[in-house]
């Protein structure tokens, strides 16, 4: 072999090196210039992946080798380069079995690799993988120098070399482009504060303190509404990974597709539309917290995937047989019962114990006593602001009305009630007024309202408490709230008394005092 040629061979793929190119490319390219400089019917360069060899560029070789995985302990041959510092050639007459025997590609006869040569490749002076070349001919490699392989070894090193620190750099680039995305989508939304002072809400805060210190899996429980999201944020926050990012997804608003691609990632072409490798939630929220939010929507396949990157840290993307190890604290969320989803067969068994490791009741507003009002004191605030008014308020019959609804939507529907009353209330003054009182009208609350009929009986008209004895009425008043209360929750006094933000024992005395005992 001529110095020539070798430079020859050589030169473009030095130039390949500073240059971006897709892996694919750049293996084809280094196989394609190997066997121009040592010919040969078939070469491959294998990863080497713990016990295993991955191909991860054939040229001459059938297509299906790139999806084999060549345990290292079957093939001896394997082992025997693995094992040397540098090029191997076998004897022609080897009896070691050949890995590539019947996958020369374009023959039709099943015949047997003859000559075989290949070469250990090392990175940072660690075994990286292998380059392989084979030849039916048994004396095809013959006249060719080992140090000429090795040569052009050392140089495919620093083509793999290469490669992997430009897909390094490019997923570092996508990883912090993907996350200032996430960063600029929340920045886009006021932080939320949680807010109260109910001995429900107060032991709520106890929990996320308590279970926030640890890296337990988390399944926060609760109806529509209730601020689950708020309170997995408070969660990481509590966490030592509070520095790191937390990524949420939305289950139930993907397709079973989609939410793969979401959680775990993509290759490009792995599906139509896929024209770029992607990164999922689980490698951006790496070393930080990852929250599933309606994670009882996932599908038995989705939930069998997932429960395997919880046991293991590892993942795959979409299209890609490529490992990638994830230290992530799960976070999931749902107003389902899981456990009667799996009672049902519509949920894994193993996947929900996986879940709750510590499960998490948020409580409705209706168990939160006087807590709606602070809530209101806050999105008043907020509408206050947006709206332009020195003042924005409720009146009395307002808090009233607030305290005795039963919430069916929670925090959500009290933050959109607050917004739409305020908007219509300022559309129905004359002048742009500069405090803005919201009444039980302005609310039309089902039994808030002074404009329903009939009137319930724990929505006292105004008239009602200030006429007469202001003695009499306020203990008319009391009767008839705590009435209402208990009818709500069928006369259970502990959960009346949370949601009047009393001591169950004040409450029992209070009745006592009004008669109701």
């Amino acid at each position: 072999m001529t110095a020539k040629l070798l430079l020859t061979t050589l030169l473009p793929l030095v130039s390949d090196l500073s240059r971006e190119l897709p892996e694919s490319e750049r293996y084809r390219r280094l196989l394609e210039a190997m066997r121009a400089l040592l010919p040969c019917d078939a070469a491959a360069l294998l990863r080497l992946d713990g016990e295993w060899l991955v191909p991860l560029a054939v040229d001459g070789l059938s297509t299906d080798t790139l999806g084999r995985r060549f345990k290292i302990s079957e093939h001896p041959r394997f082992e025997a380069l693995l094992s040397s510092p540098g090029p191997t050639r076998f004897a022609a007459d080897s009896e070691l079995p050949d890995p590539y025997d019947g996958l020369i590609d374009g023959l039709h006869d099943h015949l047997e690799v003859h000559d075989c040569m290949g070469c250990p490749l090392f990175i940072d002076e660690r075994p990286w993988g292998l380059l392989t070349l084979d030849a039916l001919d048994p004396e095809r490699f013959e006249p060719i120098e080992l140090d000429a392989l090795q040569a052009f070894a050392s140089l495919a090193a620093a083509t793999v070399n290469a490669a992997e620190r430009i897909e390094r750099l490019a997923n570092r680039a996508e990883d912090e482009h993907q996350r200032a995305e996430v960063y600029r989508q929340a920045s886009g939304q006021q932080t939320r504060e949680m807010i109260g002072q109910s001995k429900a809400y107060k032991r709520l805060v106890e929990e996320i303190n308590l279970v926030g210190g640890s890296d337990l899996t988390v399944l926060i429980t609760g109806e529509t509404g209730v601020g689950k999201e708020l309170v997995a944020q408070a969660i990481h926050a509590a966490s030592p990974r509070a520095d790191k990012p937390i990524i949420s997804l939305n289950c139930a608003a993907l397709p079973d597709t989609l939410v793969e691609s979401e959680l775990f990632g993509h290759v490009r072409g792995a599906f139509t539309g896929a024209t770029n490798d992607r990164r999922g939630k689980f490698e951006l929220a790496n070393g930080g917290t990852l929250f599933l939010d309606e994670v009882g929507e996932l599908s038995l396949t989705v939930q069998a995937k997932l429960l395997r990157v919880l046991q293991s840290g590892q993942l795959q993307r979409l299209g890609s047989d490529k490992e990638h190890q994830v230290d992530v604290r799960l976070i999931a969320a749902t107003n389902r019962d899981l456990a009667e989803e799996v009672r049902s067969g519509r949920y894994r068994a193993d996947f929900y114990h996986r879940l709750s490791v510590y499960p998490l009741l948020v409580p409705a507003l209706r168990d939160r006593g006087r807590d709606v009002l602070l809530l209101s004191g806050y999105f008043l605030e907020q509408n206050r602001s947006r709206m332009g008014l020195n003042s924005l308020r409720l009146t009395s019959d307002a808090q009233a009305a607030l305290l005795s609804y039963d919430w069916p939507g929670n925090v959500r529907e009290l933050e959109h009630l607050i917004g739409r009353s305020a908007l219509k209330a300022l559309g129905n003054c004359k002048q742009r007024p500069k405090i803005l009182s919201l009444s039980a009208a302005d609310l039309d609350l089902p039994n808030g309202s002074v404009e329903t009929a009939p009137e319930p009986v724990d929505a006292a008209p105004a008239a009602m408490l200030v006429s007469g004895d202001l003695r009499e009425a306020t203990e008319h008043y009391q009767r008839q709230l705590i009435s209402a209360c208990l009818e709500r929750h069928q006369n259970n006094w502990a959960s009346a008394a949370r949601e009047l933000g009393l001591d169950r024992a004040n409450l029992g005395r209070m009745a006592k005092r009004l008669g109701m005992k």
